[in-house]
């Protein structure tokens, strides 16, 4: 029977806590595994929680820090220095798996000794809702070439992973090291992007694997300054990722380029679409050019969506959200992000 080691980290989400460690202790046969909680010195009962779970489990180990470490390094400390079990998880007090997640990734892993980590599709649910309907009969699995996977990433220039849905292959874990505190808010799609530098990434077709919650502690979708931060931290994770891997990726200079390509683009396309939506007044628009500038010194300007963004400068801010369906650029987003969705959907990338 496989082994299983998962971390949860817990800050001022003592109230989550119970909930969280019986989908890992009660909804996982098949496996065996051990849980750490790391409470990051929470000014509540958060401690008192966990410890009072560690006492009816002797599955559960706790560990409470004296002053506040941040997440990153409370991250690490479960993965590098406790975890031991074949494989490894990361789950946020918050998050929950699916009934039967970590059977089926720990089967995909023993089935495929070349993959370094498993991961399947979430479930998004909001904060005081009720939580999704889950399927949890898988129909089959993938396992795709590290390497081409990591180049999809570049390509694309952002993650398809949310991160509780993640099942890693510890020894692979401690090879590549722990999460970069350098990138507060884009260290989970560098640390796959590594995993992928160092083998082949699986996939669980057909069923759910983790719950994520979505609340006021999550960065907003609507927080367009937030949403710049991303595209910065993205950049920093790209860059991050081909020095710490670059005697594995020869065509380094070729997914910088990739990379930073699509970034640019994304920042520009939050610009144009500012007006089509008439935000202009709260979208950082100027700074969203200046930042694909950064990425394309000298190249960004010969970019489809700059050239969109003018149009729409000439037609302005008052206009543009009325003619919006009669301009080609803003047709072809809804289209593409329709084709993005239906293929993450179906294979996970």
């Amino acid at each position: 029977m496989s082994t299983v080691s998962v971390v949860i980290p817990c800050y001022k989400y003592g109230h989550f806590l119970a909930d969280c460690v019986k989908s890992v202790l009660d909804e996982q046969e098949g496996v065996d595994v051990r849980v750490l909680i790391i409470d990051d010195a929470s000014p509540d009962g958060s401690a008192d929680v966990a410890r009072a779970l560690a006492a009816g489990d002797p599955r559960i180990e706790v560990r409470v820090h004296e002053r506040n470490k941040g997440h990153i390094a409370t991250y690490n400390e479960g993965l590098l220095e406790w975890a031991d079990g074949d494989y490894t998880a990361l789950l946020s007090a918050d998050d929950r798996l699916v009934p039967g997640a970590l059977v089926r990734a720990a089967a995909l892993l023993d089935a495929h000794p070349e993959a370094g980590f498993a991961y399947g599709r979430p479930l998004r649910f909001r904060h005081g809702g009720p939580l999704p309907a889950a399927r949890t009969r898988a129909a089959g699995s993938v396992v795709y070439p590290g390497r081409w996977w990591l180049e999809r990433r570049f390509r694309e220039g952002t993650g398809c992973i949310t991160s509780p849905e993640v099942v890693v292959r510890t020894g692979l874990q401690h090879k590549v090291g722990g999460y970069d505190p350098e990138l507060p808010h884009a260290g989970d799609i560098e640390m796959w992007m590594r995993l992928a530098a160092h083998a082949d990434v699986g996939y669980v077709r057909g069923a759910d694997q983790a719950f994520y919650r979505v609340h006021g502690n999550n960065m907003s979708t609507t927080d367009f300054g937030g949403q710049l931060d991303d595209l910065r931290q993205r950049l920093v994770a790209f860059d991050s990722v081909l020095d710490k891997c670059a005697g594995l990726l020869p065509e380094a200079d070729r997914l910088s380029v990739a990379a930073r390509t699509r970034l640019a683009r994304h920042a520009l396309r939050r610009a144009y679409r500012a007006y089509d939506r008439g935000r202009t007044a709260v979208v950082p628009v100027d700074e969203l050019v200046e930042f694909a500038a950064q990425c394309l010194p000298g190249g960004y300007a010969s970019l489809a969506e700059y050239r969109a963004l003018g149009r729409r400068r000439r037609i302005g801010a008052r206009a543009m959200p009325y003619l919006q369906p009669l301009v080609l650029s803003a047709v072809a987003d809804r289209g593409r992000e329709w084709l993005w969705w239906q293929s993450w959907k179906r294979r996970g990338i």
